[in-house]
């Protein structure tokens, strides 16, 4: 590990006789962002070499002093590190260009919460602002807030998944040094609303398959996820190199998920095969060419022609897995592991409505012999 003992302000000579200041850190220290071991930090300022009068003498002592103030905090930030001080300059960092920065390694939700924070503090916040004040106040503007790219307010469910991916940040923060408080202790969390959302019948699945689609990529990649449940991020994302055998026999997908990161085994039947056009020689992106938001319109005509009047989204594709795969007997413990839920709390709640089976366990208590 590295870990920076002295800091100590150098100049480097410029071909327009000026000298450049530069901090050398020694033995330099290891940036948490990229990882990388920084030795010089370059700071913008420049010096003359001769002063040649007065006026440039000024310059030059003016720029020194700023310089050597530089010098001194970055100084008092390694001092704090060293001995677990709080460093009171991260407090005045810009929170949302931190935030803005992190999207990248987080799914598409984030990207959602940061907006509509960024439109609550219209566009700027310091660490400083951040307390438990601060953040009940957004808690209650994502209960009333409108949509970012339609019309109407965002749903209860909507701002609970909002809020907790936002808690979820405050503890990164936290834990990384950024803000003084674990803001999260704090808060409380927004509650969902139990809604019964659509999913495909059997004989609508049939129905959609046999039904064409404007974009024939969008119909097999919509009847993949049916079949292996497989998120639409996934789905984008799947390669021909990720369909491998499986060790019961057969092929399976094995994956990174998009969403947590985690790794999912899942395999694949001889028709899902089939239907995508499996060679074990193809390369590259198996639906190449799809578009997220064909998702939206195009899907949408497709599923309306075949006579479907439910309101379905691509989610809805994987909640008809295990709404389906439960309806034919199959164990919550195996859908679980086949969606790759960390809780079975969430497999549970997209299998609350098995209409057949309920109606056949209803049958099994009874008064006559």
């Amino acid at each position: 590990m590295h870990e920076c003992k002295t800091v100590t302000l150098r100049t480097r000579p410029l071909k327009n006789k000026m000298l450049s200041f530069y901090l050398d850190y020694y033995p330099g220290y290891r940036d948490k962002e990229t990882m990388k071991v920084i030795r010089h930090e370059s700071l913008g300022i420049y010096i003359y070499v001769n002063p040649k009068n007065k006026r440039e003498q000024n310059f030059n002592d003016v720029m020194t002093e700023k310089a050597e103030a530089i010098r001194c905090r970055r100084f008092e930030s390694v001092v704090n590190e060293r001995y677990d001080f709080f460093d009171k300059y991260k407090l005045k960092g810009d929170f949302l260009e931190y935030y803005r920065s992190q999207l990248r390694k987080h799914d598409p939700k984030w990207e959602f919460v940061y907006l509509h924070f960024k439109n609550f503090v219209h566009g700027k916040c310091t660490f400083e602002e951040i307390d438990i004040d601060l953040c009940n106040k957004f808690r209650e503007y994502l209960l009333n807030v409108k949509k970012l790219r339609r019309n109407g307010r965002i749903s209860q469910n909507s701002a609970s998944g909002y809020w907790s991916t936002f808690r979820g940040f405050l503890k990164i923060l936290y834990r990384n040094g950024l803000i003084k408080t674990n803001v999260n202790d704090f808060l409380d969390k927004i509650g969902t609303e139990d809604v019964v959302k659509d999913y495909l019948s059997v004989e609508e699945l049939y129905k959609l398959a046999e039904t064409p689609c404007k974009k024939p990529i969008l119909k097999t990649a919509s009847l993949f996820s049916c079949m292996t449940s497989l998120r639409i991020s996934d789905i984008l994302a799947l390669r021909w190199e990720d369909i491998v055998d499986y060790s019961a026999g057969g092929k399976c997908v094995h994956i990174i998920t998009q969403k947590n990161k985690a790794e999912d085994i899942i395999p694949i039947s001889d028709e899902a095969l089939e239907l995508i056009g499996y060679k074990s020689e193809k390369k590259g992106l198996v639906f190449k060419g799809l578009m997220r938001c064909w998702t939206q319109t195009p899907m949408k005509e497709w599923i309306h022609s075949a006579g479907i009047n439910k309101n379905i989204t691509f989610h809805s594709y994987r909640r008809t897995f295990a709404t389906l795969q439960a309806a034919a007997g199959t164990d919550i413990r195996t859908i679980q592991s086949m969606m790759a839920h960390k809780s079975i709390t969430t497999t549970q709640r997209y299998m609350k409505v098995v209409d057949s089976n309920k109606r056949e366990a209803c049958k099994k208590i009874t008064l006559t012999r």
